[in-house]
């Protein structure tokens, strides 16, 4: 409803002052462009069409070929398992025993995954090292080296508890805003913030100077 004032003249008869808007919230970066109904509608796309990365390393990946098999079926749950790539995964799904020599891959894999992407842990070996947590090449989970957002305890866990923790992840995509997710003070993250020694090009070899030659 419009909010009216007398005429200026005295006159009886009102005139209308224009309503204005509330100020929309401020949820980040992308508030301007996505407001809170568009960010309802891509929260709800993306929670029911995540391609999975699957990492399996040890017998956890036989827990999740498990549940992505006809009794436990989470393909009705919107999560589509065995991506052709990293670059065409929305989650990945570590599954086994992560060593100090298969970390540097599983960097380099995530960091190739476009965004948002996400990471379910699954199983104690992925996340702290399980029965092998003292061992000099066994790393202490995963989440030393890429977020996580969802762990799967057991050792191994049942499909179940997997079907568990997407259904923890897809609420907390449900919830989520991208602002909040990216933005680290109000600002969006450096450049030399996202990167990574492990995609960083190799160093020229410095020339030498060859035996004879005067350095002056």
């Amino acid at each position: 409803m419009d909010v009216t004032s007398p005429q200026a003249d005295g006159g009886s008869e009102p005139q209308p002052v224009p309503t204005f808007l509330p100020e929309p919230k401020r949820l980040g970066v992308l508030s301007r462009l996505a407001p809170e109904p568009m960010k309802v509608v891509l929260n709800w796309g993306r929670r029911y069409s995540l391609w999975v990365f699957n990492f399996g390393l040890a017998c956890c990946a036989i827990e999740f070929i498990a549940a992505s098999m006809a009794r436990h079926d989470f393909i009705r749950l919107g999560v589509i398992p065995f991506a052709p790539g990293p670059r065409q995964a929305d989650l990945m799904i570590v599954s086994g025993t992560v060593t100090d020599k298969m970390a540097p891959a599983v960097k380099r894999l995530y960091e190739q995954m476009p965004e948002p992407k996400y990471v379910i842990s699954f199983g104690a070996c992925s996340n702290c090292g399980g029965p092998y947590w003292d061992s000099y090449s066994v790393t202490k989970g995963v989440d030393q080296i890429i977020p996580v957002d969802v762990y799967v305890p057991g050792c191994p866990p049942r499909p179940e508890a997997l079907l568990q923790g997407i259904l923890k992840l897809q609420e907390k995509i449900a919830r989520e805003s991208l602002g909040e997710r990216y933005a680290t003070g109000g600002s969006r993250p450096s450049t030399a913030a996202l990167r990574s020694g492990l995609v960083a090009p190799p160093q020229a070899p410095s020339q030498a100077p060859a035996p004879g030659e005067d350095n002056a």
